[in-house]
């Protein structure tokens, strides 16, 4: 079956090898495209690091333009780290595991756990029975109406934007990814001390170089600004209004990568500092093709492109949605919940 017969999305849901046949044209790793990013991406930051030594001592502000371009490689440079750890990156084992070990460091996530945990996501996004690691938090209405008003609360605070945009981030990346899971097996929880000790000593010489205050003003801030939009990124790829989501004897792998997670079409420079992951179909698809591949895969077959499209101005309505109406299929605001409860009231006898 060629490329160009596979049009209808319901044929692909029913035959894997339909997708599959696709796909693994452009699972093929180039080692001059992966050089070529790490080039443009790590020596950037380096000398971006380089300028906001000199220029802070002028002033803080003329720093900001900096911070935010430093803030955005290093959002390019979690994705050359999560590629790494899908062995997407560069054909060698070996060659995919010493540059995650070395991009964890400098977006402070241990590189085997944080893939074990992802693996998780991956192989179980959209199955509602099988929510865990690795996801945003995400209660069905009913759910949510049978909790306790400590859940209901607790809920409430962890979708508010200001803490899931925000605080959630920094408190993510800098403290919860310092401590492994008992779940995972012992080389992952190792990966988490392995990647601590590298942090201490990127640490430790940025403090020698900058002094203490200015590196952790820099860094604190590059953070901020970086790990903020990483999980605006991560939000609204799996949390749109019809996205799929479904029971685990109903769920399919196809459509919950197909359906369940946008095309995020972003402007080309912000495309490029997010290392093309808004083809996040394309990844849920196939996690073995590689970022700097994604778009050229998109491109060539038109069942990819009838998926869920969002842009900027469009994403930003995916900061109301929090919780999953069942019953229709969508996700659906806080406000929604008077509605179904008149709806679902008891009828006077």
């Amino acid at each position: 079956m060629s490329s160009e017969t596979i049009i209808d999305k319901a044929d692909v849901y029913k035959d894997p090898k339909a997708w599959r046949k696709i796909v693994v044209k452009y699972q093929k790793p180039s080692l001059k495209k992966a050089i070529g990013q790490i080039a443009n991406t790590l020596l950037p930051m380096l000398g971006l690091w380089v300028a906001m030594y000199f220029v802070y001592d002028i002033s803080f502000w003329l720093t900001l333009p900096l911070i935010l371009l430093t803030a955005g490689l290093t959002v390019r440079t979690f994705i050359i780290f999560h590629d790494c750890g899908h062995q997407s990156f560069f054909k060698s084992r070996k060659a995919n595991d010493i540059l995650g070990y070395i991009t964890g460091v400098l977006t402070f996530t241990p590189y085997r756990f944080w893939h074990w945990e992802h693996g998780i996501h991956h192989s179980s996004a959209g199955d509602l029975d099988g929510r865990a690691e690795g996801d945003i938090w995400t209660m069905t209405v009913e759910e949510y109406e049978a909790s306790s008003k400590a859940i209901k609360l607790a809920y409430r605070l962890v979708r508010s934007p200001l803490i899931l945009f925000t605080i959630a981030p920094m408190f993510l990346f800098l403290v919860w990814q310092r401590f492994p899971s008992k779940k995972a097996k012992r080389k992952d929880q190792l990966s988490v001390l392995w990647t601590n000790l590298g942090i201490a000593v990127m640490v430790a010489i940025g403090c020698y170089f900058l002094g203490w205050q200015k590196y952790v003003v820099l860094q604190l801030s590059i953070c901020l600004i970086s790990t903020t939009a990483g999980v605006w990124m991560f939000y609204v790829q799996h949390q749109f209004e019809d996205v799929y989501w479904a029971r685990k004897d109903n769920w399919n792998f196809a459509a919950a990568a197909l359906e369940g997670s946008s095309f995020y079409k972003l402007p080309k420079i912000l495309q490029w500092f997010s290392g093309n992951i808004g083809f996040h179909h394309i990844h849920h698809l196939s996690s073995r093709i590689p970022n700097y591949r994604l778009e050229e895969c998109h491109n060539a077959e038109p069942l990819f492109q009838q998926v869920p499209c969002l842009t900027l101005r469009t994403s930003l309505n995916c900061a109301g949605y929090r919780l999953l109406d069942e019953e229709n299929n969508r996700l659906v605001g806080f406000k929604y919940l008077r509605e179904y409860r008149k709806k679902h009231q008891p009828k006077a006898a």
